[in-house]
């Protein structure tokens, strides 16, 4: 069992892959064995979180994530630990694992009950076993009910597999339909658990969307059944550190262009130029679409201010967008023609999204070899693709490889847990960053840090991914009590 933290790349598997990675463990192995490793997976996480428990409610589901309670139940019984179960399956259709952990957990004398205990404390625990990933429809009934009190109570919960109402692929949750509701909005039944153990592998909706609000901290026993291969996404892990050598010069980390900072929007130019220049970018120039002066900025003088028709873009790692406003679009049918290296924000996106002969000129980058990275946030992606954001975060994976293919580009959607695409390429997930970053510019930072890795050679994805993972850990280390603002994570 291994508790999954930030600092290493994991595969990811959706529920296809699962299943397949399960038919065929239970295919080599005796009845019962997979589900009775789980339980047993689950009995001892439950003790390490929770060692002087005096109650453990187990709320079972009518499927084989129940089972898994039940195996649970019954080697935390045998283990001297007071166990109260709450099952809502029936003898007549429950799967045979399952039966067979039903029978095993009842000759253990296990504690069965219609209702959740009720006198709960904070080092007793709850345990989630309802749906796992054997669902797609909201819970409701009294299935929902048990989710009301499971996270109500004052016990810390541990989920088995995923938390029930989350959904193991895109991290999005279902809805209940309220009859006669006044707004016409569905009622949620999501756990929001303190610690998920994965079984078998771990599943992307876990790091994404709703994923990071409703599991905790994750974990994963594989069950000894090796995952190694088919994986459907990737949890991006650090970057390894690279030194520079002494028989270097600024030219040996190119140069970055910011183009934006139409008038009113200067600052959001000027956070991706310091970003990129606290990156470790060689040098920046500045290329403001104020129709201003072109002086030296007093904070940060190792900015260099140009005219942008002055700039050589088929030399420079272009960062395009920030703050660009209207003006931006007469620059872009340039700026994707010349520029050698490309990161496309913000006001840049919404004018690609409404011209299909710039969207055209965007496609054509990939044919001549030129880097193009998109740093959409889900309104952003929306607009590129045509659609609504509910969409778009209802599939957060799915969208960003859509953009990718689309485009035949980098695509980094950015949100919680965000999705790095590529096309033809298995699809990343960033683990670090947190709702610090929920303010203004932070964006344009993460805009700018992508520039400077791509002057800096990497390739479109490595960059991507770096910068959003470095993004995002800056925000995780981030000072307790100290506001995180844009400027000063752009220095950090």
């Amino acid at each position: 069992m291994q508790r999954i933290t930030p600092d290493r790349a994991h595969p990811l598997f959706d529920t296809a892959a699962t299943r397949r990675i399960e038919q065929a463990a239970m295919a080599d192995l005796p009845p019962h064995t997979l589900m009775q490793r789980a339980g047993l997976a689950v009995a001892r996480l439950a003790r390490a979180l929770a060692p002087h428990a005096r109650t453990v409610w187990i709320a079972c589901g009518p499927g084989n994530n129940g089972g898994d309670g039940l195996e649970a139940a019954t080697q935390l019984h045998l283990r001297g630990t007071a166990v109260v179960v709450t099952w809502l399956g029936t003898e007549a259709s429950a799967p045979a694992d399952s039966l067979a952990a039903l029978a095993r957990a009842r000759a253990a004398g296990v504690l069965f009950a219609d209702t959740p205990p009720t006198a709960l404390t904070t080092q007793d625990l709850c345990i989630d076993a309802l749906l796992g990933i054997g669902s797609s429809r909201a819970p409701a009934g009294t299935m929902a009910a048990w989710i009301a009190a499971m996270n109500a109570s004052p016990a810390p919960i541990l989920a088995i597999d995923l938390p029930t109402g989350l959904q193991a692929d895109t991290g999005s949750f279902a809805m209940q339909s309220v009859a006669g509701s006044a707004d016409g909005i569905s009622a949620i039944s999501i756990i929001y658990a303190q610690n998920t153990l994965c079984l078998l592998s771990l599943k992307p909706g876990l790091f994404t969307g709703h994923g990071r609000d409703a599991a905790g901290q994750v974990w994963l026993d594989d069950l000894g059944i090796p995952t190694a291969h088919g994986a459907t996404a990737q949890l991006v892990g650090a970057p390894l550190s690279a030194s520079r050598t002494h028989a270097s010069h600024k030219g040996s980390y190119g140069d970055v262009a910011i183009l934006g900072g139409a008038p009113g929007m200067t600052g959001a130019a000027l956070l991706a130029a310091s970003a990129a220049l606290h990156t470790g970018a060689g040098r920046v120039f500045v290329g403001l679409l104020d129709g201003g002066s072109l002086g030296v900025h007093p904070q940060q003088p190792e900015l260099m201010f140009r005219a942008p028709s002055a700039l050589a873009l088929h030399a420079l790692a272009v960062v395009c967008g920030c703050g660009g406003g209207e003006a931006v679009r007469a620059l872009l049918p340039r700026v994707l023609a010349e520029a050698a290296r490309l990161v496309l924000d913000a006001d840049a996106l919404n004018a690609i999204a409404a011209d299909t002969a710039l969207q055209a000129q965007l496609r054509a980058r990939a044919t001549q070899s030129l880097p193009t990275v998109l740093t959409p946030h889900p309104l952003e992606a929306a607009r590129l693709l045509g659609c609504s954001t509910a969409q778009i975060q209802a599939d957060r994976l799915g969208a960003a490889q859509q953009l990718a293919d689309r485009f035949a580009c980098v695509a980094v959607l950015k949100g919680s847990g965000t999705v790095i695409a590529a096309p033809s390429q298995t699809p990343h997930i960033n683990p670090t960053g947190n709702g610090r970053l929920a303010t203004a510019g932070t964006g344009d930072v993460l805009a700018g840090m992508v520039g400077a890795r791509l002057a800096m050679g990497q390739y479109a994805v490595v960059a991507a991914c770096e910068a959003v993972f470095a993004h995002g850990l800056a925000a995780d280390h981030w000072p307790a009590g100290q506001p995180l603002t844009a400027s000063a994570l752009a220095r950090s």
